[in-house]
């Protein structure tokens, strides 16, 4: 059994026992870690725990159809929020006193979860938050709203879950390393939202569906750092094309001993293309190259529908204008209403499962990569850095994706030269 696989067995054991685990999502996402609890196991004292360590918001993931018995409507029908979090009506049990307590909410929350209440049982508004899954689950969406309710239904509990967010003393977000000490601190198991995707990828066996990305042509590709076998995809639902290039060739890939080193990269016209100061794209595609010819056995997927992070060549010069008036690239996307990270990964799984590659080793400093490879059952086996190329225009946009992305960058970032100009999307 390997590590993932313990640590996710270890999380549902402690649900199905009555206590709380902590789960973690990408840090291209929220980046913050969650204490989550089978609704039906919610006592006083977990409630309790929840209010001292968590932001005060308890909310109640649950599938919709369980929502809709219980006439819980949406909170909003047009839904603004970053990652689209299904907030319903609030609500408190009728028997709660004032919902505030404790004990008022930990009422509420195993009412929630009973299997006999009704609608009646429930005053709207209230002091508790029901959520509402995706159908879809995670496969849909990689929330926290998705993961409990999945680990609800491993643990063998109800289909509702208690969540809050860790927070500290001063009221900032826990996230990184600072989850994994408050787990040493109180003995719960840790995971993460790609750990519970990974555990799934390989504990489900669901009816395979036709793949996403379609062969439609091979030839040579002589480059400046060596010959690829250039093949190239097409997706049937968006009509974007894609690129794999392997060197050698796949006759190579078959016969080495080690999964391939992989780079799973984002097109970017300007850093590809137009050689954009702004980001580090155009070194990384050139790195990359460099290192799978030296390798001998590598891929390099060219993702196609991924400019700016999948907003788009306009939405990205409107988020270039942004940011020269200060904003940074995650703040300049959610002003215009983009998500943070609107790309689709998937194209990039199916192409590997055509080319007969169930692992690989991936380069890249993006541990959402990671996530969504697992996601669609492709084995990580190992996480190589690409070191960036500094410079004074893109420093701010380095330190954004290491500080709040999560991405791993060990070079040293000093002050940049041209602030007004260091916010690149890439």
């Amino acid at each position: 059994m390997d590590a993932t696989t313990r640590r996710v067995d270890a999380a549902i054991n402690t649900l199905r026992a009555g206590r709380p685990v902590l789960v973690a999502d990408d840090p291209g996402r929220e980046n913050e870690g969650d204490l989550v609890l089978a609704a039906e196991h919610m006592t006083t004292e977990h409630m309790a725990f929840f209010l001292r360590h968590g932001s005060g918001i308890v909310c109640t993931p649950m599938p919709r159809e369980h929502a809709e018995r219980l006439d819980l409507p949406l909170m909003v029908e047009d839904n603004t929020d970053n990652h689209q979090t299904a907030f319903t009506v609030s609500v408190d049990h009728r028997d709660a006193g004032t919902g505030i307590s404790a004990a008022d909410r930990a009422l509420t929350v195993r009412a929630l979860a009973d299997p006999d209440i009704s609608p009646a049982d429930f005053r709207r508004p209230g002091h508790m938050f029901p959520l509402v899954s995706r159908d879809g689950g995670l496969a849909e969406r990689h929330g926290h709203t998705e993961a409990s309710v999945e680990l609800t239904r491993l643990a063998g509990c109800g289909p509702v879950a208690a969540i809050t967010e860790l927070v500290d003393d001063a009221g900032l977000p826990l996230s990184g390393h600072r989850i994994t000490e408050f787990a040493h601190r109180y003995d719960l198991p840790l995971i993460t939202v790609g750990d519970l995707l990974t555990y799934l990828a390989r504990t489900t066996s669901d009816t395979p569906r036709p793949p996403a990305v379609r062969r439609t042509g091979e030839a040579r590709l002589p480059t400046a750092h060596g010959d690829f076998s250039m093949i190239a995809y097409r997706s049937d639902s968006t009509g974007a094309e894609h690129l794999a290039l392997v060197s050698p060739g796949l006759d190579a890939l078959a016969d080495a001993s080690a999964p391939p080193l992989t780079r799973i990269h984002s097109e970017c016209l300007t850093g590809d293309v137009l050689g954009s100061l702004r980001c580090d794209c155009g070194g990384q595609l050139e790195a990359a190259l460099s290192r799978i010819t030296d390798e001998r056995a590598g891929v390099l997927l060219y993702l196609r529908g991924h400019e700016g992070r999948g907003i788009g060549l306009g939405g990205k010069v409107a988020a270039y204008a942004l940011q020269e008036a200060g904003l940074d690239t995650i703040d300049a996307n959610t002003a215009l209403g983009f998500p943070v990270d609107g790309r689709d990964f998937s194209p990039a799984a199916e192409i590997l499962t055509d080319l007969g590659i169930p692992a690989i080793r991936l380069l890249s400093n993006n541990p959402a990569k990671a996530t969504a490879m697992a996601a669609h059952g492709i084995e990580v086996t190992e996480v190589l850095a690409l070191p960036p190329r500094v410079t004074p225009e893109n420093i701010d946009y380095l330190a954004t994706k290491r500080d709040r992305l999560g991405h791993t960058i060990a070079t040293r970032l000093a002050a940049p030269l041209r602030p007004t100009l260091a916010r690149g999307l890439g």
